[in-house]
This record gives C-alpha cells, sequence and structure tokens, in this order.
C-alpha cells in the first residue's frame, strides 16, 4: 500500500492553470514573477508557492511538462518506420522555435547545466526515441549505427540554431538527415 497520496482534484486542476498561466506570460515576458502568474492563473499567491517554491522550480516543472509533450508525440507519431526520426526532430524544431522564451527560461534557470532532458523525462524520451530509432532501422530508412546519442547530439545543435539564430534551423536539419540516411539510399528530396 502506497503512503504517497495523490494530489486532490482542484489542487491538481489549480496546479495545471498555474503551469498554463506562466508559459503564456513567459511568452510575452522573461522577467515574469511568481505573484503576476498568481493573477494570471485565478489563484492566490500561497497556491503558487505551495507548489512552486521559487520560479526556478516552476521553469523546472515547464521543462519536464515541454519534454512530456514532445514524447507524448513521439510516442503517437514517430514509431512506424516511416521516418519517425525525422518527424521527432523536426517537431522538436518547430517547439523551440515556436516557444523560445520557455527555452531561455529553462536555460537561465539551469545556467551550464542546459536545457536538456532530466530525470524522469530524460527516461522517457530516452525509450520513445530508441524505438523510433529501432523501427527507421528495421525499415531501412535509418542508418544502421544511429543511436538515442547521436540523436540527442542533433536536438543539441539544433537547439543551438534555434537559441542563437544562426541560421535557417530546416536547413540545418535537412542537411543533418541526410547524414542518419543509410549509405544505399536514394538521395532526400530538397527541404
Amino acid at each position: 500500500m502506497s503512503t504517497e497520496r495523490r494530489p486532490r482534484a482542484d489542487a491538481e486542476r489549480n496546479r495545471v492553470r498555474v503551469l498554463e498561466a506562466a508559459r503564456a506570460l513567459l511568452a510575452e515576458q522573461d522577467d515574469v514573477q511568481l505573484p503576476e502568474i498568481a493573477r494570471a492563473a485565478g489563484v492566490g499567491v500561497g497556491t503558487v508557492y505551495r507548489n512552486f517554491p521559487d520560479r526556478r522550480a516552476l521553469v523546472e516543472a515547464l521543462a519536464e511538462q515541454r519534454f512530456h509533450e514532445i514524447a507524448q508525440y513521439a510516442r503517437k507519431r514517430c514509431l512506424d518506420g516511416k521516418s519517425g526520426v525525422e518527424r521527432y526532430l523536426r517537431h522538436v524544431g518547430e517547439v523551440l522555435s515556436g516557444d523560445r522564451a520557455l527555452s531561455s527560461a529553462i536555460e537561465a534557470a539551469r545556467g551550464s547545466a542546459g536545457s536538456e532532458p532530466r530525470g524522469d523525462a530524460l527516461a522517457e524520451l530516452e525509450i520513445v526515441v530508441t524505438q523510433a530509432i529501432e523501427a527507421d532501422q528495421a525499415a531501412g530508412v535509418l542508418r544502421a549505427d544511429c543511436t538515442a546519442g547521436d540523436v540527442y547530439l542533433l536536438v543539441g545543435c539544433l537547439s543551438s540554431v534555434v537559441r542563437t539564430g544562426s541560421g535557417d534551423w530546416r536547413r540545418f536539419l535537412a542537411l543533418a538527415l541526410e547524414g542518419l540516411l543509410p549509405r544505399d539510399y536514394p538521395a532526400r528530396r530538397s527541404t
């Protein structure tokens, strides 16, 4: 029998409202404070602090939420052996480019540790990315020696291109994806 209690339904709803409000506010400004988030969520400041003792904890929860959403997408859309790894990487690029403010907040909260997944989010993503790799390899659309580490390396590079604005992330990804094709695979169409 577990001694861990489930949060009350209203407490969980409030937590979700706080996360939604924080994400929306961070998209508008990067220096939003917890009292502003409480007002936007329609909850008391105490509710925010009970769930997130400081801004860093809130941003960590938002990072976990983002990684979970990416894993859900991959589980639903990238395991069919029809270039799932490519779809996964394109989705990550869309998420990163569409929500740069959250990316900045995550990097600011984590400092030099970066914006890569950790803990449960990392484990969840490792499983689904490995499954996508195996499905693509079995279908012959991904080189046999590709690993989850290779995909994470590309995600890190993709994140850097998006974050710094050092080029068109779609062009970068198209070039990188060429390197993931099996050697005898016909050339990819230009993106």
